[in-house]
Parts: C-alpha cells; sequence; structure tokens
C-alpha cells in the first residue's frame, strides 16, 4: 500500500476491524517513512454472472434493476428497507453460488418471486402478475391458489 502523503511503499498495518456487518476490513495504517496515518477499507470484489434476456441479448447484472422492481412490488406495503436489502443480498448470494458465468432473466425473475412470496403476499401478486403477464382473473385465483398451499 502506497503512503498517500509521501508516496513510500512501505506501511505497517496499526489496528484492523470488521465493519459493514464483516463484509469490509477497515485497517488503520502508518507510514514507515513520514509516519503519517490513513485509513483503508478491504473488502471482496464479488463478480455477478451476465445475465441473458428473453430476446437473446446479453446484458452485466444490474443490482439497481432489480432493487427497483423488489420497490415497485413491495411499494406501499409493511416491507422495511432492511428486509429488502436482506431479500436483495440472497438474491445475489443464489446468483453467484450458481457458479455459472451467465444466468437467464428468468432466474432471476423465479429467485425474486420467491422472496417476495416470504416478505409479502401481496407483493408478490403484483409482481407476478407482471412478470408472468396475466391475461384474465383465473391466472390471478391460480397464483393465489398456490400462496394458501
Amino acid at each position: 500500500m502506497h503512503c498517500p502523503f509521501c508516496s513510500a511503499t512501505e506501511t505497517k498495518v496499526i489496528d484492523s476491524r470488521l465493519v459493514a456487518d464483516g463484509h469490509q476490513v477497515r485497517r488503520r495504517r502508518e507510514c514507515t517513512l513520514c509516519h503519517e496515518r490513513f485509513t483503508t477499507f478491504e473488502g471482496a470484489e464479488l463478480v455477478m454472472p451476465r445475465v441473458i434476456k428473453r430476446d437473446g441479448s446479453r446484458q452485466p447484472f444490474d443490482e439497481e434493476k432489480l432493487r427497483g422492481g423488489m420497490l415497485r412490488a413491495v411499494e406501499k406495503r409493511p416491507v422495511s428497507m432492511d428486509q429488502l436489502e436482506q431479500a436483495l443480498t440472497k438474491i445475489k448470494s443464489q446468483l453467484r453460488a450458481t457458479g455459472e458465468r451467465e444466468v437467464k432473466s428468468e432466474m432471476i425473475g423465479n429467485l425474486m418471486m420467491d422472496q417476495l412470496m416470504v416478505l409479502d403476499k401481496v407483493a408478490y401478486i403484483r409482481f407476478a402478475s407482471v412478470y408472468r403477464a396475466f391475461e384474465d382473473v383465473s391466472e390471478f385465483g391460480e397464483a393465489i391458489a398456490r400462496l394458501q398451499k
């Protein structure tokens, strides 16, 4: 680690602590040349798989798209932001756990529906009605019947 003050290459770690619920390490460092102290943060760089859309095109995974879809589904529902963030984290973990470089958008939609079913049944029906493109009331009825099982 280069010193941000004098650009020396030798620094020593004085203190290390876990932050961000254990997802980052905060390190206090001291330059061995100028003796200035500074803080660095270290975190794992996790690569998300690319998404294969229904039309066959491929694009990078976009967490903001995922978050936006979840937010629209839970709008005006009793779901906290913490619950939503936990659901997003679970979805991302499940995607990384596949070990695949590319996943179909359908898989992501199904993972979202699984999480919404746990969070809020109404949000699940909202999302499913758009995602599955329900065309009549009977499809709503079938989705609700599956929820009741």
